[in-house]
């Protein structure tokens, strides 16, 4: 009797797959961009960080070796974020730092929302502007096509020595983006997808150095493993998500479910919409 093929199964051989196509492509390496400084040639570049954050922030003096670690961003930027963090999350009446964070990420609103919460239900904590996105709408689905990706990610690492200040590394392609790339044969459906300042993006999330400050912090301090990334073309609470664009995939309908079946979760109440002429 023929058996059916477990999604399990069916995402250990899409996984084996698509790393041998990576491999062979070179593409398992991180992205330069996002790689350590290497220290010889970097040693100017953050001490003048931290003179500009000592004199932006007011931070005491502090010598800190080239190679930071989470812990040394904590100690520059920490106090400052925290402030900034806490003012917020006071008027929102959650408790600091919470027990579970979201971030909605809006491509063409080009807007971050943060929610969170301690014991009872998400609320709305504050949001911030997205200062380059590149790509169109639509999910990402190969190394080098520009697309931020969209989809529900996780915080996969902190790096606190990225080429664009500070940085927050995407667990794209997660389960849902391999299984689609195994099915199609795609290879390569790219990686190193972070969240990151310095306002550039080559697919990426690029938001100013003040506002990765803030998300770094808040990430290290709730703990990565309890932040959430939902990354939508649009808002889905303002119009539905529809795969009305030529060419999109044909499980673009269920990955946009999914999406919007996040988001509303969140604040299950539409926002007003004022009456026409009103």
């Amino acid at each position: 009797m023929p058996t059916t093929t477990s999604f399990s199964a069916l995402m250990i051989k899409s996984t084996a797959r698509i790393i041998v196509g990576l491999a062979a492509t070179g593409l398992l390496n991180a992205c330069s961009g996002h790689k350590p400084a290497v220290p010889s040639a970097n040693a100017m570049v953050v001490k003048s960080q931290v003179q500009a954050a000592r004199k932006i922030h007011d931070i005491p003096p502090n010598k800190l070796p080239v190679q930071r670690t989470v812990q040394d961003v904590l100690q520059i930027y920490g106090p400052y974020a925290t402030g900034k963090l806490k003012s917020h999350f006071d008027k929102a009446k959650v408790s600091y730092p919470p027990r579970e964070v979201t971030f909605i990420a809006l491509k063409q609103e080009m807007k971050l929302e943060l929610w969170a919460r301690d014991g009872g239900e998400f609320r709305f904590i504050r949001d911030y502007r997205i200062r380059a996105a590149s790509g169109v709408s639509g999910p990402k689905l190969r190394e080098g096509d520009m697309q931020v990706p969209e989809g529900v990610y996780r915080i996969a690492g902190l790096n606190p020595n990225s080429h664009f200040h500070l940085s927050m590394k995407l667990n794209y392609p997660n389960e849902f983006d391999l299984f689609h790339a195994w099915q199609e044969e795609r290879a390569d459906p790219g990686t190193d997808i972070f969240i990151h300042g310095k306002a550039k993006s080559l697919g990426c999330l690029a938001m100013d150095d003040e506002t990765i400050e803030e998300l770094f912090v808040l990430t290290a301090h709730a703990g990565a493993e309890n932040v959430k990334v939902v990354i939508a073309p649009h808002d889905p609470r303002t119009f539905p998500l529809k795969a009305d664009i030529e060419g999109l995939p044909a499980w673009t309908p269920e990955l946009y479910s999914r999406i919007s079946r996040e988001i509303k979760a969140l604040s299950p109440r539409p926002k007003p919409v004022a009456a026409a002429g009103l």
